[in-house]
């Protein structure tokens, strides 16, 4: 197995691409730190995996919360192997209904959430540990009112690159996922009407070079090869998995 005895700490984790991450992990050895803000959500999710994760219920827009979650995991595993910073959320916003508090909002829990998710728990890994950030498709590409989470994930695949060369030396990989359109709970979340929906959602397949939308399963094969071994000369960089989406 990949990741036999191996702690895997992973935010975002109740649904979508963190929760089939967590199944695969689990499945190639792993312990699963599981942490999520919702407490119902993260109790399903906990029975997906058989009642053999460790639950935390955090809201890593607050740092504090962080702190006790890698607290958690330290008591009971005592050290940290694979850090999946993979929660972040948005709602559709134009130009002109954009406010300060939605920026903060989406930046707390896309950009900085996700900062200081590594820093906490990177004093826990040693060397061989994988830090994998999940960005998005959107840091390439112009979608009209997503400005903000384009920004947000366009600072955190520079985080991967900056983050990396720092934590190099004590040798730990910093990576980053670029999901395109992922059949995920996420766009249920975005605030549009279901027909508005159904409409991004054919207009997205049109563009897409293998004509469909991903499954949580391959990014979270993905999300494997950069935990495990097999990626032991990979850092930096950003893997991106979007059929075809931003390349042709």
């Amino acid at each position: 197995m990949k990741l036999s005895n191996k702690v895997a700490f992973i935010t975002g984790g109740t649904s979508g691409i963190g929760l089939e991450t967590a199944k695969l992990f689990q499945a190639e050895g792993a312990n699963v730190v599981l942490v999520g803000s919702n407490a119902e959500r993260l109790a399903e999710a906990g029975k997906a995996l058989n009642g053999n994760a460790l639950l935390i219920q955090a809201d890593i827009r607050k740092v504090a919360d962080i702190e006790r979650a890698v607290e958690k995991t330290r008591a009971q595993f005592g050290h940290i192997d694979v850090v999946f910073a993979n929660a972040g959320a948005t709602t559709v916003a134009p130009l002109a209904s954009v406010t300060e508090d939605y920026i903060n909002d989406n930046l707390a829990l896309n950009f900085t959430g996700t900062f200081f998710t590594i820093q906490k728990t990177a004093p826990l890994m040693s060397r061989g540990g994988s830090v994998i950030v999940t960005t998005s498709f959107l840091n390439t590409i112009g979608y009209p009112g997503l400005s903000i989470l384009a920004a947000t994930k366009a600072a955190t695949r520079s985080l991967v690159r900056t983050l990396g060369a720092e934590l190099a030396p004590l040798g730990i990989r910093v990576n980053a996922i670029s999901p395109g359109a992922i059949a995920t709970p996420f766009y249920s979340k975005i605030g549009l009407p279901d027909n508005v929906l159904s409409q991004v959602a054919a207009s997205i397949t049109d563009k897409v070079a293998l004509k469909r939308f991903g499954t949580p399963d391959e990014l979270a094969k993905t999300a494997l090869f950069l935990a495990s071994d097999d990626s032991s000369y990979t850092t930096g960089t950003e893997m991106v998995v979007d059929g075809g989406l931003t390349q042709f």
